[in-house]
């Protein structure tokens, strides 16, 4: 293979054999607007060393030192060292998909006992093998249900989390399906019982994305009354202290995993977690391991259903999803196993508890006020004299990542903050949060 670099008349050749006068003319098909009208700002070369030490230099302009208090999905839990312990073993971070079963008892192995844990958690007998995110898992909720009713339409509550509706929206877009979205009075869903069409779902989130939490009984009977599925968006890391979607009757359990496992890391990755009733059990995306005994009667491990594979016609598949986060998955798997179902109860309840004290706390500052009344879980809604963006720089320079604002979201409910916390939060921490954000109104 020659790996010599082109010269100048091997780009003229190349243009001439394509018909083209310039090397601009590769690029004349795409918008104007998304075409760069300047050289690319590249600093000169660097040896080695030196590009070590300048993304060295550029790493510590990140403010990773903040006190975290966002949340939306992405939560700053402990997070055990015998996670990254194990995740961090080369036999799971060099494996890829498990086809080969014979080779891949312990990735296998992983998987089903991550699979077992999320449907104990989530009270329903089949788990996949995860997804992406949570979104993903939202639009595969969605997906399952189209496939199993035949109906065109989803009911979808506004306190979903923004970013899933925005991807189930994308994917309606090109299924043809209508989105019918029920509104929030006072933080909780307010379904509308006479809306149309017949839905193939009934999706909410619980708790939702302002942190209330919601009641399971509206949204399953409406569902069940009208012939579709009910699906929940659940908060692993409240499993062990609110009623689970199995329990409650929903028919889908699916959530953002990243509590489980994973660092905060900018955002990323996610975790998409998934589980269903047995009678769905061949509409459920990804795929499922299963375990059995081999000709010798030894226990052993095999991938049992892929919905979408090179050994099936695709035409056929139930969902376009081929793979999994299997290091994710492990590392969920490793952190419940830890927890135990003391440990996640315990998680979740410190995280309630020292949300209700916080937002009481910050309620106290003149012009700060709770604007919902519902009853919320370790989320709340913060409402503030002034632009949300604004507080949320000022507290940065305090050490606080104050939160998310709302006022895109949920204009509604005006110059609003969402404040997260988690059972990391001292008690220091929350006092420290709540003298900040009183300076900083103060000041402005």
């Amino acid at each position: 293979m020659d790996f010599t670099p082109h010269t100048a008349a091997d780009v003229e050749r190349m243009l001439g054999t394509l018909g083209l006068a310039d090397i601009g003319d590769l690029f004349a098909h795409l918008p104007a607007d998304v075409r760069l009208d300047r050289e690319l700002s590249l600093p000169p070369p660097m040896a080695e060393a030196e590009v070590m030490g300048h993304l060295r230099s550029l790493a510590e302009r990140n403010a990773s030192h903040l006190v975290c208090f966002a949340g939306g999905g992405i939560y700053d839990h402990f997070l055990p060292p015998v996670v990254r312990a194990l995740t961090l073993r080369p036999e799971f971070v060099t494996s890829y998909t498990p086809y080969q079963s014979e080779v891949s008892q312990g990735v296998l192995q992983a998987l089903y006992e991550y699979q077992s844990m999320v449907a104990a958690v989530t009270g329903l007998p089949v788990a996949n093998a995860s997804l992406y995110d949570g979104a993903t898992a939202a639009l595969e909720a969605v997906n399952l249900a189209v496939g199993a009713t035949g109906r065109q339409a989803v009911w979808i509550s506004r306190g979903l989390s923004p970013r899933a509706r925005e991807v189930v929206a994308t994917f309606a877009r090109a299924r043809g399906l209508t989105i019918v979205e029920h509104p929030l009075a006072g933080g909780r869903t307010a379904w509308q019982e006479d809306a149309g069409p017949d839905p193939a779902v009934v999706l909410f989130s619980q708790p939702n994305y302002l942190g209330v939490v919601e009641e399971y009984g509206p949204a399953v009977s409406l569902a069940h009354g009208r012939g579709a599925l009910a699906a929940a968006s659940v908060d692993p890391m409240l499993l062990g202290i609110l009623a689970s979607p199995g329990a409650a009757g929903c028919d889908l359990a699916l959530g953002e995993g990243q509590p489980l496992g994973a660092p905060l890391s900018f955002g990323g990755p996610g975790l998409g977690l998934f589980a269903t009733s047995e009678a769905l059990m061949r509409r459920i995306p990804g795929r499922l391991v299963g375990r059995t005994v081999d000709e010798d009667g030894r226990l052993a491990y095999t991938l049992t259903l892929r919905t979408r594979e090179q050994d099936i016609r695709r035409e056929k598949a139930s969902s376009n999803i081929c793979t999994n986060q299997g290091l994710n998955a492990l590392g969920a798997a490793v952190h419940l196993a830890w927890l135990g179902p003391k440990g996640l109860a315990e998680v979740g309840r410190q995280s309630i508890q020292k949300a209700h004290y916080l937002a009481t706390r910050l309620a106290e500052i003149p012009g700060v006020s709770l604007p919902l009344a519902a009853p919320f879980a370790r989320e709340f809604a913060l409402s503030l004299p002034q632009e949300p963006e604004a507080v949320v720089a000022a507290m940065a320079g305090r050490g606080y990542l104050a939160g998310i604002p709302l006022s895109g979201d949920y204009p509604e409910l005006g110059s609003a903050l969402l404040v997260a916390v988690t059972e990391r939060r001292t008690r220091a921490e929350l006092d420290g949060y709540a003298a900040a954000l009183q300076e900083v109104l103060a000041d402005a």
